[in-house]
């Protein structure tokens, strides 16, 4: 077997160098190209259902309706013997979900609708619509958010409604996992879907798992 040249050595580390300079503008390609991860409007109110409604006794049903820019939302609530059906109109106006803070912010479009509203005694309806009227003359607010906050759901500031989502999210290493690998800048409605806007990060770039990988994209 003869030597190796210098020429020859020359030659293959200018291959080896070509290619990982390729890598590399590879690599610089990917962690800058934003890229779409859709959440379909099942997934969005089947996970509001696991971490949400199944923990909380007198919330029946929250699902949201998303639509291009905005969401309705649907409480059923049960409460001594009363079971309201209710909705409201909400505009997305901030989101954050890195891996110190996720959480959504709506600000509140339309007052609460009453679509239905059950009781055991009929004296409790007028009670229920009486009830409405107080919190929104008096503490001007809407039940629905002031419901929701007092169920531990969401917390209302400044007029503004904000869910914390990552205390459900903790329960979840799949969602963990995955945020180690994007880097979420920020969503957006569409017609039922919650299209989140996303990097690769270098742990998602490098995962040694493609099937963590395809999770997280």
């Amino acid at each position: 077997m003869g030597l190796i040249s210098e020429s020859d050595m020359r030659d293959f580390l200018g291959k080896i160098t070509q290619g990982l300079r390729q890598v590399y503008y590879r690599a610089g390609d990917l962690l800058e190209e934003e890229r779409e991860l859709p959440l379909s409007q099942n997934f969005l109110n089947s996970m509001i259902k696991k971490y949400v409604t199944d923990n909380v006794n007198q919330l029946l049903e929250l699902r949201a309706e998303l639509h291009d820019g905005w969401v309705r939302l649907h409480a059923t609530v049960e409460y001594k013997g009363s079971k309201a059906w209710l909705a409201t109109n909400l505009l997305l106006v901030q989101f954050q979900m890195d891996r110190e803070v996720q959480r959504l912010v709506f600000d509140q479009q339309t007052p609460t609708e009453v679509l239905d509203l059950i009781v055991d005694k009929p004296w409790k309806k007028p009670a229920v619509f009486l009830a409405i009227w107080f919190i929104r003359t008096f503490r001007r607010q809407d039940p629905l958010p002031v419901i929701l906050e007092k169920l531990n759901v969401v917390s209302v500031k400044h007029e503004l409604i904000y869910l914390d989502i990552n205390r459900y999210l903790l329960k979840s290493d799949k969602a963990l996992n995955a945020l180690r690998k994007v880097e979420i800048n920020h969503a957006v409605l569409r017609e039922e879907q919650f299209v989140l806007k996303a990097n690769l990060t270098l742990d998602g770039l490098f995962s040694s798992r493609r099937s963590d990988l395809e999770a997280a994209i």
